[in-house]
């Protein structure tokens, strides 16, 4: 199994291919996902690289860590696992985040 890189601060206007051509010159790459918004379809500026070996992993890191790629100094570096975050919470707060009934004074004497 291959190592997989955390590609970061990319300019809007690269593209995958752009992205796997340079890495390409490290090593072999697996695969090379670019992150895109999922309402816009544009980039969101950070994107996942993997190569075939940590020795060719290493060498991109130290290959492309802060080199200029279309105007933007790149953030590479080995990517963590993905963390778990809870589900069905409302803003990601412990306990749902609000939302609850409130008296607005409806007929019942209330004070709005």
């Amino acid at each position: 199994m291959g190592t997989k890189l955390y590609v970061g601060n990319l300019s809007f206007n690269t593209m995958d291919t752009d992205l796997k051509a340079l890495f390409q010159q490290a090593g072999t790459v697996v695969s090379c996902d670019l992150i895109l918004d999922k309402f816009t379809g544009k980039s969101r500026g950070f994107a996942f690289v993997e190569m075939s070996s940590q020795e060719e992993a290493t060498k991109a890191i130290a290959d492309f860590n802060g080199k200029d790629l279309d105007g933007r100094a790149l953030t590479v570096n080995e990517a963590k696992p993905r963390e778990e975050r809870p589900r069905g919470n409302f803003g990601g707060r412990p306990g749902g985040g609000g939302g609850g009934k409130r008296d607005f004074g409806g007929g019942r004497g209330g004070r709005y």
